[in-house]
């Protein structure tokens, strides 16, 4: 009778820790009104905590003074077969492998584009009908998203094959027999953009998302625009605090690590004790560069000397108190 309860209270828990993984594998549901809206998102689950305590949170108003990079970003984009999703919040065209961007010499691969009705970004606090969203991933992981703002003008054929295929329920991903998109028909032909540091727009709006948003507008036409609000209206997050952010230009992210450099050059300087520059102008060199392990005998014996000399000074200082 015993052994029959104890497998009775092990099945029991079985089924109970069964439930409870179900339960947590549960995706939190989240959209952009009411209690699942953008101002909700951080209450929502405690993986998206960082959209209410984040502080380089996107989308961002891109002020008239915002600073203007040239077109420096290499484009690779080649045509890719046309998958599309509609993920409940947005109609998405997954890419196929082979095409990315390289910024500042780092290779972003080009995941998928995706699209918001209205803008999520607004230039001067005016926003676009539309915002296109062009997502990278690089080797390490990390972000970034070039993002084009669309207006109400011509027709968009770069966008048609999409548009002739959008779902209109949420679904799995449709690959489309014999259709394709070409991202790099899809942007502006003047690549200069804004840069700045920021996140996803989107739960759980991760940092460290290196935003690249194009400066020349698309268009789509008005029958475009009201197609895809068929579907998708208003799924945009509003416009997130600059807080200490500054919009960047390519040069001044690359002489970030060197300016760093210089400043902690100048704090040594300042910091180390004078034995240290008692030492040898000259060190012993080994294929053209300085030997490490030199520098820090040197540094470590300069220190020693220095905690022997204090120990000594409080040891006479002691003593003579004592006499």
């Amino acid at each position: 009778m015993k052994r029959l309860t104890v497998v009775t209270l092990a099945v029991v828990l079985c089924f109970v820790g069964l439930t409870t993984l179900a339960y947590a594998s549960d995706p939190v549901h989240w959209g952009y009104e009411g209690d699942t809206g953008p101002d909700a998102w951080g209450d929502l689950s405690s993986d998206f905590a960082t959209c209410a305590t984040g502080v380089e949170q996107s989308p961002i108003d891109i002020t008239a003074d915002a600073v203007v990079n040239p077109a420096d970003i290499q484009f690779n984009y080649q045509p890719s077969n046309l998958t599309v999703v509609n993920n409940g919040h947005t109609i998405q065209a997954n890419y196929d492998e082979g095409s990315s961007i390289t910024v500042d010499g780092v290779t972003y691969n080009l995941l998928q584009l995706h699209f918001h009705e209205r803008s999520e970004h607004t230039l001067s606090g005016q926003p676009g009908a539309m915002e296109a969203h062009f997502v990278h991933q690089n080797d390490n992981g990390e972000l970034a998203v070039v993002g084009a703002m669309i207006n109400v003008g011509a027709e968009n054929q770069a966008v048609a094959p999409v548009w002739a295929n959008m779902p209109a329920e949420a679904g799995d991903p449709i690959a489309v027999e014999g259709a394709t998109v070409n991202a790099d028909e899809i942007l502006p032909a003047d690549r200069t953009y804004y840069r700045y540091n920021g996140s996803l727009t989107t739960p759980p709006c991760s940092e460290g998302v290196t935003w690249l948003v194009m400066t020349t507008p698309i268009e789509i036409s008005q029958d475009q625009l009201a197609a895809f609000q068929q579907i998708h209206s208003d799924n945009f997050r509003p416009v997130q605090p600059l807080n200490d952010r500054q919009f960047l230009l390519s040069a001044d992210v690359m002489s970030a690590p060197a300016e760093m450099a210089g400043e902690m050059e100048a704090e040594m300087s300042e910091t180390t004790p004078e034995a240290v520059t008692d030492a040898p102008a000259t060190l012993p060199q080994s294929g053209g560069v300085t030997s490490p392990d030199l520098t820090s005998l040197l540094f470590g014996g300069a220190g020693l000397v220095i905690l022997i000399g204090s120990l000594a000074m409080r040891r006479r200082t002691v003593t003579n108190k004592n006499n």
